[in-house]
């Protein structure tokens, strides 16, 4: 099939890599030439076309996108020639943090306390019904660690209300937590679903830096939990393709914190870490083909990111058990461009080969 992606970054370039060998060809849709995908398929860009996105929906038989902050409105437009998968639910709930833990109170699905704020009066009255430490963050378009303000005490709520430029918010009681997880599902068009492993996940100032997978020490139970309520999102929202869920893990059980409708940064050691990685699968979600095994190859695995800067890139292809991904991207200050996939035997030959690789560590 013909597959069209809104967006032509790293995502979609590894989508295009798990793609082709499948027989798939790829577009893709951008404001330039010369972005991470370009070269991976059709590249159908702004500066190029400014009808770029009806030449995307001409070559097409399905779409997908990059992002939850893909427009809805140009979503449903696109649906009335050609299917878009994940849905328009699945998008218009996600993009938005008010409707995403709306949509985790009406599962029953444990989230952080929160309220929706438009003014400085409504963050008063959160703060005092929620109480502080609290998280205010804007509803839409927020990400790695971007558009977030953590409130410690009351004389933070001006700083707090300004440092959000007027747009709508949200705040969220702090979560006290031992570590942060996050699961990885796909659900196929004929309502299969398959599970990747819980995986931990470390962030600096909000970016993901590094993900171990599976998580260690997680009980069988966790794991039935954490898939329950993967389940229970991905019916609802009749979600097709790769869902993503991040979770807390506290005394008193999961927290699920927030989720994207799209392959994610902490998956990408599925590329050599399981059987079927989660951009291939994806791919297969929104085709239509049997979804693939998810069971994972050796007994651990790690991503590392690669953020700001190159960094040392020979001690990765020096190491038999590391995989380098660069993503054709110019340096910039916490820019993603690229990322380092391990696989490891036993713990002690992981802390091993993360500890060759520290120099891309925070």
């Amino acid at each position: 099939m013909k597959i069209g992606v809104l967006g032509a970054g790293q995502l979609g370039r590894m989508m295009a890599i798990s793609g082709y060998p499948l027989n798939h060809q790829f577009g893709f849709s951008g404001n330039s030439l010369d972005e991470p995908a370009a070269l991976l398929g059709h590249m159908f860009a702004l500066e190029d076309n400014a009808d770029y996105i009806e030449s995307l929906v001409a070559f097409a038989d399905v779409i997908t996108y990059e992002s939850e902050n893909t427009d809805v409105d140009m979503v449903k437009e696109i649906n009335k020639d050609v299917v878009v998968y994940p849905g328009e639910k699945s998008l218009f709930i996600t993009q938005h943090r008010g409707r995403e833990k709306a949509l985790f109170d009406q599962l029953s699905i444990p989230c952080a306390p929160y309220q929706m704020v438009n003014s400085l009066a409504d963050l008063k009255k959160a703060v005092k019904d929620i109480g502080l430490p609290a998280i205010l963050k804007t509803a839409t378009g927020g990400y790695d660690g971007k558009g977030q303000f953590l409130m410690r005490s009351a004389d933070q709520i001006k700083e707090a209300f300004e440092s959000m430029s007027g747009v709508e918010f949200i705040l969220e009681g702090f979560v006290n937590f031992k570590r942060e997880l996050s699961l990885i599902a796909v659900r196929g068009l004929d309502n299969d679903h398959k599970y990747y492993p819980l995986v931990e996940n470390t962030h600096h100032n909000g970016i993901l830096r590094l993900t171990i997978a599976p998580a260690q020490n997680i009980n069988p139970e966790v794991q039935k939990t954490a898939e329950h309520y993967m389940q229970t999102l991905l019916d609802e929202m009749e979600h097709v393709g790769v869902l993503t869920i991040e979770l807390f893990e506290t005394e008193n059980g999961l927290v699920v914190n927030e989720m994207a409708p799209r392959v994610h940064n902490s998956g990408h050691w599925s590329i050599e870490g399981a059987n079927t990685s989660q951009f291939e699968n994806h791919v297969r979600a929104i085709t239509g083909m049997p979804l693939g095994d998810t069971t994972p190859i050796h007994a651990f695995s790690a991503m590392v990111n690669i953020i700001g800067k190159n960094g040392p890139t020979e001690i990765a292809l020096n190491m038999p058990n590391a995989h380098l991904h660069l993503y054709d991207k110019a340096k910039r200050a916490d820019r993603k461009l690229g990322h380092i996939t391990i696989t490891a035997d036993s713990q002690t030959q992981l802390a091993t080969s993360i500890e060759k690789l520290k120099d891309f560590l925070p």
